[in-house]
């Protein structure tokens, strides 16, 4: 799962997902990766995220996950109110084991997590071994082949996080 918040208290609001996602029904563990603060994609007028991935043992399917990511998102305050923009927390499944889901409303993996600084960086660290669907690279890998005007872009630190995990 990749999180991502920045506004209102983006630490407390991924603290709180998790929170949230270790309650779903069918999740049995939840570890996470370190937080990294990360400038905005796609809109840049907005403050900068912190973001982390997360990696769950979980008995269901790809769709009822989704449900259950979407219902904590809401019950978080999100809104969805423009692409790209600020959110109070936002919660993406980018993997599901490792099969390949093309629908409408699921596309797994992300389509766009092998460009995302924000997704990569945490999940190398969480996951240094897992090879990516469709990719057969692993986190640390497609991270290195980014363009480096991409990193520079896409700049991401990791940051110390109290309480979290």
């Amino acid at each position: 799962m990749g999180l991502g918040a920045n506004i209102g208290d983006p630490l407390a609001q991924l603290v709180a997902g998790v929170a949230a996602m270790r309650e779903l029904p069918g999740v049995t563990s939840l570890m996470v990766s370190p937080v990294y603060r990360t400038a905005p994609v796609g809109r840049t007028d907005q403050p900068p995220f912190v973001n982390a991935v997360a990696r769950l043992r979980y008995h269901g399917s790809a769709r009822a996950l989704l449900a259950g990511l979407l219902a904590v998102e809401k019950a978080c305050g999100r809104v969805r109110a423009e692409r790209w923009g600020p959110r109070t927390l936002d919660l993406d499944l980018l993997l599901f084991g490792d099969e390949v889901i093309d629908q409408p409303e699921l596309r797994v993996p992300h389509p766009e997590m092998t460009r995302r600084v924000f997704v990569l960086a945490p999940l190398a660290q969480l996951a240094p071994e897992l090879i990516i669907p469709l990719t057969g690279r692993t986190a640390s890998q497609l991270l290195a082949a980014l363009d480096p005007r991409e990193l520079a872009a896409q700049k991401a630190e990791k940051v110390e996080a109290a309480g979290w995990g």
